[in-house]
């Protein structure tokens, strides 16, 4: 059996889109008849990350992942995150003559950019390099691949990401909880700066808006919208009795690199409002499944005109399973299997 080593600077319990990548990678490489070892920040001293405490920094990492990767032997390595586990699993492939993928997940400079402002040249620049010794790097769409060429990357892919759409299927019986009125209209996601949070917010809506999730922002964000319902993050039947009463999904985020939310409220049947950039854009067809634009009120209530079976029928296209079929493809292309210096 043929095994997989996959390095992440992010694991569950964290609810992000990285995870929720990986986990569904995971299971449908498993199912395919690989063995997948996941290396990840709790198997490490850990600190907490500066700006996203909920995520863990390793330390002292480099001595024992390189005996993790001799020990464990793998035919293929991936390095899914560029943080700071992620940087020793490039180190030590380097150094042990191994070769590995990437992928790119996420938007770092602009997020930074947002948080504390500048820095976007050297973290691109620090990706850019990071990327540079990866057989090939994996990003999520065609438009995301055009802009990261700009910067100077190279030998990239593209790895279309999925949904679970026999999880993510609304449910006739679900009822309207806390006194919300219709029509209803959502975000679901981390609230945080970098998620453009407060911009969905501001807008005049009719009925009820509900934010699903949590973050830096809600303290604040609770106290100045107390209009605004926040449930704070939900997972399994109960989260999906939620999205099911609602109408419309706001997506205000600019920073993504696809957008894993807008094709889970499409498969149930929620209309997405958004504007016309990277993620939303190449999920989006404009007028039928959502809306997009520079006036995200507007797309909000244009979006209420929008037949919620055109969106079911969208999310249809994406499946964890070809997601991980293109994986493969990507991997075996790459004839990325391993030296047999380990093997020794």
């Amino acid at each position: 059996m043929k095994k997989f080593l996959i390095v992440t600077d992010t694991w569950a319990p964290e609810i992000n889109g990285l995870v929720t990548a990986l986990v569904n990678l995971k299971k449908n490489l498993e199912d395919s008849g690989y063995e997948v070892f996941i290396v990840y920040p709790q198997m490490f001293t850990c600190i907490p990350t500066p700006f996203r405490p909920e995520l863990r920094f390793a330390i002292f990492r480099k001595n024992k992942l390189r005996k993790i990767i001799l020990e464990q032997k793998p035919d293929y390595i991936h390095i899914a995150s560029e943080s700071s586990l992620g940087l020793a699993a490039r180190n030590v492939c380097i150094e042990e003559g191994l070769k590995f993928t990437s992928s790119y997940h996420t938007n770092f400079a602009n997020y930074t950019k947002l948080i504390v402002g500048g820095l976007f040249d050297v973290i691109n620049r620090y990706l850019c390099w990071f990327h540079s010794k990866a057989v090939r790097t994996m990003v999520a769409t065609e438009d995301l691949k055009e802009v990261l060429t700009t910067y100077g990357f190279k030998n990239m892919v593209i790895w279309p990401l999925g949904v679970d759409v026999d999880f993510f299927k609304k449910n006739p019986e679900a009822k309207i909880p806390y006194g919300l009125k219709t029509p209803i209209f959502t975000y679901f996601g981390r609230v945080a700066v970098e998620k453009n949070s407060e911009e969905f917010l501001k807008y005049k809506l009719p009925g009820s808006k509900l934010i699903i999730g949590d973050g830096p922002l809600r303290p604040y964000l609770e106290k100045k919208y107390p209009e605004v319902k926040f449930v704070g993050y939900k997972t399994g039947q109960e989260l999906i009795d939620l999205l099911s009463i609602c109408d419309v999904y706001v997506f205000p985020s600019k920073t993504e690199t696809f957008g894993l939310s807008i094709i889970e409220a499409m498969a149930c049947k929620i209309p997405v409002a958004a504007y016309d950039v990277i993620g939303p854009k190449d999920i989006i067809s404009n007028g039928i499944d959502g809306v997009m634009g520079d006036n995200l009120e507007e797309n909000a209530l244009k979006c209420l005109d929008l037949n919620p079976e055109d969106c079911r029928t969208k999310s249809m296209q994406f499946s964890w399973r070809k997601s991980a079929d293109e994986f493969l493809k990507h991997v075996e292309n790459a004839s990325l299997r391993s030296d047999e210096r380990y093997r020794k």
